[in-house]
């Protein structure tokens, strides 16, 4: 946004340009003013006056010329509609097209923009500024009011909106079989799942240690009628210490056979949902039935909205986990782009193809600002403008002109003597 301040500095430098352009024109005029006053003074008289006269003649000559050039580029010289005169106001659309594609053409090239970008370091200047922690956590603290609006604007309907119409329809649509059995091959491969069957398995065992009178009145509840109550007793007790003592071997055993089938069973299974129809169709029959529950979706909000709530609390906390989490690694990251040298090469070369990619396309619409904007100035202030910030430097030709002319003349004069 342009400010008071700014607005009254420019207006400055407007009015510096147009007393420099007075200026010059001044200068400009009263050297012809100077050989006119010469001439007339030396006008009839011979010997070196004549020199003089004929250099003061020539200056006039090359002085008005000059004149009529520099006027005729901007208006009609004394007012008279001289054919190619007022060019810039004639022909200022034009120039603006002209203006826009030789910028565009030597300015916004693929190869200058790739140039000077990647000479600028950028992505190391901005690495090693975001290495440092305090302006990691500048970072940060400038990025959360817009993280939290941006949360904030999800609403619970919005939520509801996108598990029903976005999340459910695809994952009803795309066969998940697959994709389950290779994630339960790597769980299993790599022994993820061994932590889950630890818990369960101490569990199992503590559960059946504190219960004892619950597992035996089950027990004792599918005994056979007929058989004597002492009986059923001594049965149920001595399976009772059988299952917890099987139940402490697994928990205790790490290689334990049951451990070992169910291994072997969830790698059969993982095999089975990639490569068995039946397997497939069946977990595909499954994943219907759960997201034809009515309570999925309901889950699928709540969740989000318990995701949304957590969100927002983490980020309100200034020396929470989660921002300072986010701030160190961001410290992190800006130092390892810094210190590996193969990292910063391929972020360089990504983003130099951004920015150019960004140019090709929105190039041309960056680049018709010059030609639009030309095009809505009217003639009159389009010359005005151009011949503010050009005019005094032209003012120099006229300069030129009348000097070079005046020793043109006294070249020709003297030619002329001799011959």
């Amino acid at each position: 946004m342009t400010t008071l301040t700014d607005r009254s500095a420019a207006r400055v430098d407007d009015e510096t340009r147009r007393a420099g352009l007075r200026q010059m024109r001044a200068v400009a005029t009263g050297l012809l003013v100077l050989m006119a006053v010469i001439y007339v003074l030396t006008h009839g008289r011979d010997g070196a006056w004549g020199y003089v006269n004929a250099a003061a003649e020539a200056g006039m000559v090359g002085a008005i010329a000059d004149w009529f050039a520099v006027v005729a580029l901007f208006r009609h010289p004394l007012g008279l509609p001289i054919p190619h005169t007022a060019l810039v106001r004639r022909r200022k659309d034009d120039l603006g097209a002209s203006l826009e594609q030789f910028v565009t053409d030597n300015f916004l090239t693929p190869q200058v923009l790739r140039e000077k970008y990647l000479d600028a370091e950028v992505v190391l200047r901005l690495s090693g500024w975001l290495s440092r922690p305090e302006n990691a956590e500048r970072v940060m603290g400038e990025a959360v009011p817009f993280l939290r609006r941006g949360i904030e604007r999800i609403d619970e309907d919005e939520l509801r909106t996108f598990v029903e119409n976005v999340v459910l329809p695809r994952v009803r649509k795309e066969p998940l079989s697959p994709v389950a059995g290779h994630l339960l091959e790597r769980v299993v491969e790599d022994g993820s799942h061994h932590g889950l069957v630890d818990l369960f398995a101490r569990e199992l065992h503590a559960w059946l240690a504190l219960h004892q009178d619950e597992v035996e009145g089950m027990l004792r509840s599918r005994a056979p009628t007929w058989a004597p109550a002492w009986v059923n007793d001594q049965v149920t007790r001595r399976v009772y210490l059988e299952v917890l003592r099987w139940a402490r071997e697994v928990k205790d055993d790490p290689g334990h056979r049951v451990r070992e089938a169910l291994d072997s069973y969830l790698h059969d299974l993982g095999t089975d949902l990639q490569q068995d129809p039946r397997t497939m169709e069946r977990f595909e029959r499954l994943k219907e039935r759960l997201l034809d529950h009515p309570q999925v979706s309901a889950t699928g909000v709540r969740l989000g909205e318990t995701l949304r709530t957590t969100l927002l609390e983490a980020l309100d906390d200034p020396s929470g986990h989660l921002r300072t989490r986010l701030a160190t690694e961001l410290a992190a990251l800006g130092r390892r782009v810094v210190e590996d040298d193969g990292v910063r090469a391929r972020l360089d070369a990504w983003s130099a193809d951004l920015v150019v990619g960004l140019v090709e396309r929105y190039g041309p619409e960056l680049t018709s600002v010059i030609s639009s904007t030309i095009h809505r100035w009217d003639a009159a202030e389009a010359s005005d403008k151009i011949e503010l910030h050009v005019g005094r430097d032209l003012q120099f030709i006229r300069l030129n002109g009348t000097i070079v002319g005046a020793l043109v003349g006294l070249v020709i004069h003297t030619v002329s003597h001799f011959l």
